[in-house]
């Protein structure tokens, strides 16, 4: 389809279920955002007495969300939208992201509610009765511990586990929400119809019957056979009775699901041929909404650091995650996070740069590339990849250094580490840089052009920067003009508004350096690990 032949006045909805807000993006079809609106949980909605839009409980380790709140704050918004005039009929197709991991639970009868919603009466009111667990399990729950090691040791441990889900099992992922579920509230699991992740009940509500889970969303969940791209049987037997009939099918993430619920059409005036695309992950839609292509590396340069990766041969590994491609279903991406970013960036700042951001920088390029053969790492707090905490000082020799020479050449230290423990980590799960591989950075950090160039001779890769803010409600709205109008189509658009600025080259001088220098780096990190 030629971009020709787009209706001028086509509008794409992507709405994003986080953690704090409802939050919705509009966009014509020249990607242009035409309206941003929010519903914040804590504040709009306090009879629901969230803090942080979520209820932590009296144990110290189970968090969840009341359902009901994300319904009424999707009555909430659409109102809001409705008030900013937003002309509803020229909304060609709608997705959404959910917070990943975030679990719903339908009780037997409930999609006859969603298939008979009418336009007399708010969906929270129509919809208040249709869930076997009222509080969801969302992503900041660790009490699942014991499960997660019973299904590990079913599935042979925790490497085979990540072979095929793509993750070792982590407490929050939904298969071990499942099982304690299961195991713990029998009654309430016997009760229920469809389990939903946020994004597929998200998509629910608008397509007026239970959606499908999608194939990005569904990686993160230690259930899905990221390989054969179907539920791993080994896992949910693993997990629950009767479990796959439960979770329904697995669908592409740009797939159409069908006409939006005719509760939409007479209430808020959409056309009843608006599309509803499949809903996805905020992790997976952050990657759309930051336009990642084969070959790219986000670097979220923030409090903690974190990687997006497109990968085409993916190794699973103990650490990060292993998700299907949003964008690409034949594809991969790779998500890794690492908590020492620019809260120790700025601890070294202090210490060794006056507390001054342009001290620092003058250090920074006073050294040379490669700091003289000095590397530095710095994990303030305890790292994840690897578990390990301390500073740890390694001179051109090999040799435990309690400090460098200079206050030069410890901010050299601390930018290099960084960055080279990222390009270790990253090709450990295989990432390779590609001769059309870009940077894209974001995030703090990302201001300062002489980190930037760093960046770019350690990956080297040129880096290019872009304001992503809300990039997850963004990624939605990509989705559903991806998902309504082709790939081919969508991309010859992208081609051409591309709003990404290149900040940062790599030099051709410092590529065997800094390849023998992540080569000893990794043996490094592997010494210190250890000791």
């Amino acid at each position: 389809m030629s971009s020709t032949n787009i209706c001028s006045d086509r509008i794409y909805l992507g709405f994003d279920f986080s953690t704090q807000q409802l939050k919705v993006i509009a966009i014509n079809e020249d990607l242009v955002i035409l309206k941003e609106n929010a519903v914040r949980f804590d504040e709009d909605l306090p009879d629901f007495k969230t803090t942080g839009g979520v209820h932590s409980h009296s144990d110290g380790v189970t968090v969840t969300a009341p359902t009901l709140m994300w319904i009424q704050a999707l009555d909430l918004l659409l109102d809001k939208l409705k008030a900013d005039n937003l002309d509803f009929s020229k909304v060609a197709a709608i997705s959404g992201s959910g917070q990943q991991h975030g679990s719903v639970f339908w009780k037997k009868g409930a999609e006859n509610g969603l298939k008979s919603l009418h336009s007399g009466s708010s969906l929270c009111e129509q919809l208040k009765d249709c869930f076997s667990v009222a509080d969801s399990p969302i992503w900041m729950d660790a009490s699942t511990t014991k499960q997660c090691k019973e299904l590990e040791a079913a599935l042979g441990g925790a490497m085979h586990l990540a072979e095929i889900t793509g993750s070792r099992a982590y407490e929050r992922f939904t298969g071990n929400q499942i099982a304690k579920i299961f195991e713990k509230s029998p009654s309430s699991y016997n009760n229920t119809e469809r389990i939903s992740l946020v994004s597929s009940f998200g998509a629910s509500l608008f397509l007026g019957k239970y959606a499908p889970i999608d194939f990005s969303d569904g990686s993160g969940m230690n259930l899905l056979d990221i390989n054969k791209k179907e539920w791993s049987k080994d896992c949910l037997n693993a997990c629950a009775e009767n479990l796959e009939t439960k979770l329904g099918p697995l669908v592409k993430s740009t797939e159409i699901l069908g006409k939006i619920s005719k509760y939409y059409v007479e209430k808020y005036g959409f056309s009843p041929d608006c599309e509803v695309i499949a809903f996805t992950g905020d992790n997976p839609a952050s990657l759309a909404g930051m336009r990642l292509q084969e070959g790219d590396i986000c670097v979220s340069l923030g409090t903690s650091d974190t990687l997006f990766l497109w990968l085409t041969q993916p190794k699973p590994a103990l650490e990060g995650h292993i998700f299907i491609n949003p964008v690409n279903s034949d594809s991969y991406m790779a998500l890794l996070c690492f908590k020492n970013g620019s809260l120790t960036r700025e601890k070294i700042r202090d210490e060794f740069a006056g507390a001054s951001w342009e001290t620092f920088t003058k250090s920074l390029k006073s050294v040379p590339s490669g700091n003289n053969g000095n590397i530095g790492i710095y994990f303030d707090v305890m790292e994840i990849q690897p578990l390990l905490s301390g500073r740890f000082r390694i001179n051109k020799e090999d040799q435990d250094v309690p400090k460098f020479n200079t206050a030069e050449e410890e901010v050299r230290a601390v930018i290099e580490g960084q960055f080279m423990s990222r390009r270790v980590h990253a090709e450990n799960l295989g990432f390779n840089i590609l001769p059309k591989s870009r940077v894209l950075a974001t995030g703090g950090a990302s201001q300062n052009k002489s980190i930037l160039k760093v960046l770019a001779n350690i990956l080297n890769a040129p880096v290019y920067i872009q304001d992503v803010s809300n990039s997850a409600s963004l990624g939605a709205a990509y989705q559903a003009m991806r998902g309504s109008l082709g790939h081919t189509c969508f991309n010859e658009i992208l081609n051409k508004t591309s709003r990404m600025v290149r900040a940062a080259e790599p030099d051709d001088s410092t590529v065997e350096l800094y390849t023998k220098l992540c080569a000893r780096y990794k043996q490094l990190e592997e010494r210190v690990s250890q000791s």
